[in-house]
């Protein structure tokens, strides 16, 4: 089922790779799909920058402008597809057209402070805490009148899908999530951990102080480079594959909602007091009831707990899914196919 891609003969505009995304993702059989626990062996896709999306759309919704990429039948089921940091939305430059085939309208927005989405207004608080991303993402539903899609995220979209899933079910059919339950809060942020768990968020520190802020600033591209060997030590990307997601932390306000993001988790940083209700909510670990697909990389280098710590989240009908082969944080975009999948297969559910 998880035979090799080979990312050098497809294109996303080409008919060609509508017809072997279609039959890459034709062979899913959901009844042998079920088991609560699976591991997925997965070739390494190839190293090299396969392809790009086409022209980007911008849509206006909530504070923001947003830069979105658009694939698939306007009239098909929709997936919007998260993604996180430092990465873009070229993290689903593969996915897209796997899902496109099937008959998805993909959706896969730059978050706040990415590419070519802006604050409408140049007084808005560059705000960075979870509960204004997740609100991004019903803004952005309500603005393309989509109105209960498949959500899909890692890192920090697999939070942002996690909770628009938990505090607006009704507008959520399912979702597929790396590295499962990201919900958390301030208070759980003040909680030391052990000495080697905190060392794993050493950047997290480094964004606390000033110094952190300006090297930051001054070297965002290798500061990105280095957490994506850190996170997915396995991926032989390239040159062309990083530059053409860098280009997104050009953006006027990335570095302000790196640094906010970081600083509000150590409640270094206050949020908004419209998100305060939210927050709170969230603060009590509301429980998934949607159904989901968690899936974990089988060498993810970045912080994440083990699945069991999470597994009673999800209420719902679930299933948990180790990618092997090498995969890193980076799932999407390290393992197009068995991420699409995921997609396909929770849509069933």
């Amino acid at each position: 089922m998880y035979e090799k891609i080979d990312r050098d003969r497809r294109h996303l505009l080409g008919a060609a790779a509508m017809t072997l995304a279609a039959a890459e993702l034709g062979g899913i059989a959901p009844a042998a799909l079920t088991s609560r626990m699976n591991r997925v062996s997965v070739s390494r896709v190839s190293p090299e920058a396969s392809m790009s999306f086409g022209p980007l759309k911008q849509v206006d919704a909530g504070v923001l402008n947003v830069g979105y990429a658009e694939a698939g039948p306007s009239t098909g089921r929709t997936a919007i597809l998260l993604h996180g940091w430092p990465y873009d939305i070229h993290s689903y430059v593969d996915v897209a057209p796997l899902l496109a085939a099937k008959g998805y309208r993909v959706i896969v927005p730059f978050l706040r402070g990415y590419g070519s989405t802006q604050f409408r207004s140049s007084e808005m608080l560059r705000n960075g805490q979870p509960a204004a991303l997740a609100t991004d993402v019903i803004a952005l539903m309500d603005a393309l009148k989509i109105e209960k899609p498949i959500l899909a995220g890692f890192d920090w979209g697999a939070r942002t899908a996690n909770i628009v899933a938990a505090l607006w079910p009704e507008r959520c059919k399912a979702m597929v999530s790396v590295s499962g339950y990201l919900i958390g809060s301030q208070e759980a942020g003040r909680k030391p951990l052990p000495p080697r768990a905190e060392l794993q968020w050493w950047y997290q520190y480094y964004f606390a102080t000033e110094r952190g802020r300006a090297g930051y600033d001054a070297n965002r591209r290798d500061f990105a480079r280095l957490i994506w060997q850190l996170a997915s030590p396995k991926w032989n990307f390239d040159d062309a594959t990083f530059d053409r997601t860098a280009a997104s932390f050009d953006n006027p306000d990335h570095v302000s909602i790196v640094i906010h993001n970081y600083r509000w988790r150590l409640s270094l940083a206050e949020g908004e007091p419209q998100y305060d209700e939210l927050e709170k909510r969230l603060a009590e670990g509301p429980v998934i009831t949607v159904p989901a697909i968690t899936l974990e990389g089988d060498a993810n280098g970045a912080p994440h707990p083990d699945s069991s710590a999470y597994a009673r989240k999800f209420s719902g009908k679930y299933a948990h899914r180790i990618i092997k082969g090498g995969i890193g944080h980076n799932l999407p975009q390290e393992a197009p196919r068995a991420f699409a999948e995921a997609i396909v297969e929770v849509d069933g559910y």
